[in-house]
């Protein structure tokens, strides 16, 4: 797998030289690989959405470099609108920031900025709808007549339009119904499996992240404290609970049981594989017949 973005020894001070100053994030390095799904942990504070508005130029480091592709962004940095098209971002509550007459027009506003117009257009402003399950019938809807959930799903369709190499999202699902969330995530990793980009994705449920992350970023105080496959990650529950975190709910009772003697396998993330495993430990036993 080919890498798509580096950091390199990456920091970012708030409020330098002030009384105030506090470093927000300090000293990371990693890589992420073209098409991953990488989820993004930490307690409030950690640094992780500092972390992730450095990705597309947001926020300049203070330290360190962003390797896009091989190339630094700020190595040109009247180019760095053109990194923003390729690095899309997705803010808490992105649903602020509609603004245009029809949806259609706010899903297009990106694409449009890049360029893309005629058929080209139609076609990004449409599948990105499609991907996010907004159904034809709303695109020429005022955003503001939608509800909560269909207009953060119009949000994301605008970012998902211009179809960036690295799609980032942070807390996507935040303020959602259970139901919201589900439709919402569910979503999100059809756009991945079909489109194969590389999404990062912040979450405080570790439910969520359990299940479709392939590689999990863990910030705390931050800096890195790990950058591991999902299942190693909450494998290391204890450390996880040092940085104010949790593992998935069925991972601590199965972690649970295994320390009351019970023969169950480590490193369980759903509950599907909680009940085949312990489906398995009754058949070995004799219970079932």
């Amino acid at each position: 797998m080919s890498c798509v973005l580096e950091l390199k020894n990456l920091g970012f001070v708030y409020g330098k030289g002030t009384p105030f100053e506090k470093k927000a994030v300090d000293n990371v390095s990693l890589k992420i690989n073209k098409g991953e799904f990488i989820g993004v942990i930490g307690h409030t504070g950690s640094g992780k959405s500092t972390l992730m508005q450095m990705l597309n130029g947001l926020m300049r480091p203070a330290e360190g470099q962003v390797l896009l592709d091989g190339a630094d962004i700020w190595e040109k940095p009247k180019k760095i609108r053109e990194v923003r098209f390729k690095v899309g971002m997705v803010f808490q509550y992105p649903e602020y920031q509609l603004f245009e007459e029809t949806v259609y027009k706010d899903i297009a506003f990106g694409p449009v900025n890049q360029g893309k117009q005629g058929d080209e257009l139609d076609r990004a402003v449409r599948e990105a709808a499609d991907f996010t399950g907004l159904k034809p019938k709303l695109l020429e809807k005022s955003p503001f007549d939608l509800s909560g959930g269909e207009k953060r799903r119009a949000a994301i369709a605008g970012v998902i339009a211009m179809d960036p190499e690295v799609l980032v999202l942070d807390e996507p699902t935040a303020g959602l119904d259970p139901m919201g969330r589900e439709v919402l995530l569910s979503q999100i990793v059809r756009y991945h499996k079909e489109r194969q980009n590389t999404v990062l994705l912040v979450t405080h449920s570790m439910e969520d992240i359990a299940r479709i992350a392939d590689r999990i970023i863990v910030m705390n105080k931050g800096r890195l404290e790990m950058f591991l496959p999902t299942r190693e990650v909450f494998a290391r529950g204890e450390e996880l609970e040092a940085f104010g975190l949790k593992v998935p709910q069925i991972t601590g009772i199965m972690r649970q049981l295994k320390q009351k003697g019970i023969d169950v396998p480590d490193g369980v993330l759903t509950v599907d594989e909680a009940f085949s495993a312990l489906l398995d430990l009754l058949q070995k036993e004799g219970r079932l017949w």
